[in-house]
Formats: structure tokens, C-alpha cells, sequence
């Protein structure tokens, strides 16, 4: 639901529903092959976890998590990153890609050894959550092992803290990871992987410095840099460039993509319709729980005022709440209090809620 005559993308999940993050609404446009980056075969052959030779803790982990086998990017990342190559994996949200790096990350670093062995950055508090969730739960097998998500909107002392406990895999979003470099609390000398989640985000919100120099305080030579990105534009081209040697690239098609379980689905309404257009199909199909993308916080702060004014059960998620905020809205969410979720798409990215009935674009996501 954007301007006059303009498309409202909905997608109505059929059941059973998987964990949504933000949907695509339209097919990825063709992204230019990475220079110098051999494209390894994308098999897509079921060949199960205990064919990966992955120690007894984390084959342990998988089978207690219900996987037996693993998604197209991980047959085909995990081995490549197990070698010790740099690895660009070119797949989008929802395809299993944080298994994909958390595994060989898991399995190549020493857990007896109480130094910072791995850093992984991502574009927003909830995805940096997000991962180092499926650290451990991955690693809960793997004595010794400790992981820990550094972001904003957390007293930073609270984190200094924590750092005592000497994790070997930190989970972080740029700003915060360099904020604990400069205080010389967060030492990264010692790292021998390096992982952008989500690089093409984190170019998008300004993060290209940081990202650099927080890869400028780990040592280049021993480094495995590895880069999941759903695009490939110029600016991550010209980052695997500068800090990745012999970079294997792997995509996932996009036939590959989960997406068979989503009904996908468009209105054309007058801009002064939106909003009425949507409370329709949310009255006519009740759904249990959904969420709503804006474009802007003004956008969202809105949407909520009116729709609570009408009675729903409703919240807002954007990048100008606090952290304590934001782990409040979730809750109320995830636990059934808030039906209705509306949120940018930004605030929305690492968001993991199971049993979403329906999603809404009731503005036109900039980028597809």
C-alpha cells in the first residue's frame, strides 16, 4: 500500500508457518559474478549432516535441534569453510545460512583456548542476538566453548563485564564492536575468522568504515574472511576485493529459496484507503499473529496510534527504541499478547518468531 493506485503486497503463510523475516516482494534482479571468485557447484544433493565429518558435539547438537540434513548453502558453505578458504555465500534470509558459518566456525576454533578466536558482525541488535543464539545452541556440546553478543542499547559495562569470561566468538554489530576496540577491551589479534552476515545491509546503513577498521585489528594473513550477502552490488565487490584472498562464491538460485510455502499476493488502493484496506483483511481473516512493514518510524509510531485507538493488539519495532524496549515489544509478541507486529524493515532483520500467518508491505519496501 504505498501512493495512488500502488500495489499492497500481502503474503498469507500457508500452515504450517515458518519463522518470517522480511519477505522479498519481488524476484532479485541479476547480480554480477564476483571477480576472481570461483563459483563452487551448487549440488543440491541430500547428503546428510553425519556425511560432513563435523565433530560428536556439534553432530550431537544438530540432531537435537531436528536436522538430519542440511539446506543448499549449507552442503555446499559448510565444507568450503571446514578447508579454511575465503568463502562469499550468496543467499538471502530464511535459507539457513547462520548454520552455515556457525558450524565450521564452531568446529575451527579451539575451545581450550580462552582467547577471541572468531568475530562475526551483523547490521542490527536482533540478528547479532539472533546468531549467537544459534552459537550455542550449536556449541552445547563443545565444552569449553562460550560466545557473546556485543551491540547497542546494553550498558556497555554490563558487556566489559561479561568479556571476563574470555568467549572465543563474538557476535556484534559494528558500532559496538569498535566502541570495545578503542577502549581496548575487545582484542582481536588473536582471531583467525572473520564473518560479515548480511554485508549488503550493513554497506546500506553506513557501516563500511567501521567494518574496515574493526578488519584492520585483526591479523590479514591468518585471517579466513568469510561474507553471506543476499546482493552482490559494487561496494561489496570492491570489500571481497580488499580483504578476501581467492574468495569461493556460492549462490543459492533463486528456485532454491524457501518460498513454496508463501502465498504472495497484491491490492491497488488509493493512498487515503491504506489503512482501512488493511483493517478489512485483518477483521475478515483474523489472523492470530502478523506482522506489518513501513518504510519509517514516523510511519510505524503512526500505524500504532491509530490501529490501538481501533482496538487492536498492537506494537511498534523500530531502530529508535531502546533496548529494554525492544525486548519488551518481542516478548509481548512472540508470547501471543501483541497479535500485530509493525515494524521497518531495518528493525525487523533477525527477527526469529515462529507461526506467522500473514505479512504486510503496507509501504513498498525500497529495495526488493
Amino acid at each position: 500500500m504505498t501512493s495512488n493506485n500502488s500495489p499492497v503486497a500481502t503474503k498469507k503463510a500457508k500452515k504450517p508457518a515458518p519463522a518470517q523475516n522480511k519477505p522479498a516482494t519481488a524476484t532479485l534482479p541479476n547480480v554480477p559474478n564476483v571477480p576472481n571468485a570461483p563459483k563452487a557447484p551448487n549440488t543440491n544433493k541430500a547428503v546428510p549432516f553425519t556425511a560432513l565429518n563435523l565433530s560428536e558435539g556439534v553432530q550431537k547438537a544438530i540432531t537435537g535441534m531436528g536436522f538430519e540434513t542440511p539446506s543448499p548453502i549449507q552442503a555446499d558453505a559448510i565444507p568450503a569453510l571446514l578447508d579454511g578458504g575465503d568463502v562469499i555465500g550468496q543467499a538471502q534470509t530464511g535459507t539457513g545460512k547462520t548454520a552455515a558459518f556457525a558450524i565450521p566456525v564452531i568446529e575451527r576454533v579451539d575451545a581450550a583456548n580462552r582467547r577471541i578466536q572468531a568475530i562475526v558482525l551483523c547490521p542490527t541488535r536482533e540478528l547479532a542476538i539472533q546468531v549467537t543464539d544459534e552459537f550455542r545452541k550449536l556449541g552445547k556440546f563443545t565444552p569449553g566453548l562460550v560466545s557473546m553478543a556485543v551491540y547497542g542499547g546494553q550498558p556497555i559495562t554490563k558487556q566489559i563485564h561479561f568479556l571476563r569470561r574470555q568467549p572465543q566468538i563474538i557476535v556484534g554489530t559494528p558500532g559496538r564492536v569498535l566502541d570495545l576496540i578503542r577502549r581496548g577491551t575487545l582484542k582481536l589479534g588473536h582471531v583467525k575468522m572473520a564473518v560479515l552476515d548480511e554485508a549488503d545491509e550493513m554497506l546500506n546503513m553506513g557501516f563500511r568504515p567501521d567494518i574496515e577498521t574493526i578488519l584492520s585489528h585483526t591479523p590479514a594473513q591468518n585471517r579466513q574472511t568469510i561474507l553471506f550477502s543476499a546482493t552482490m552490488p559494487r561496494a561489496i565487490l570492491e570489500l571481497t576485493a580488499k580483504f578476501q584472498r581467492n574468495a569461493k562464491h556460492i549462490k543459492v538460485k533463486q528456485h532454491d529459496q524457501p518460498v513454496a510455502q508463501v502465498d504472495q499476493r497484491y491490492l491497488k488502493v488509493q493512498r487515503r484507503d491504506k489503512s482501512d484496506t488493511l483493517f478489512r483483511l485483518l477483521n475478515e481473516h483474523k489472523f492470530q499473529r502478523s506482522l506489518v512493514f513501513c518504510n519509517t518510524k514516523r510511519q510505524v509510531d503512526y500505524m500504532v496510534t491509530l490501529m490501538r485507538g481501533k482496538g487492536y493488539a498492537v506494537d511498534g519495532l523500530h531502530g529508535g527504541k531502546t533496548q529494554s524496549q525492544r525486548d519488551r515489544i518481542m516478548q509481548g509478541y512472540r508470547r501471543g499478547k501483541t497479535q500485530i507486529l509493525i515494524a521497518t524493515d531495518v528493525a525487523a532483520r533477525g527477527l526469529d518468531v515462529n507461526d506467522i500467518e500473514a505479512v504486510f508491505n503496507y509501504d513498498l519496501p525500497k529495495e526488493a
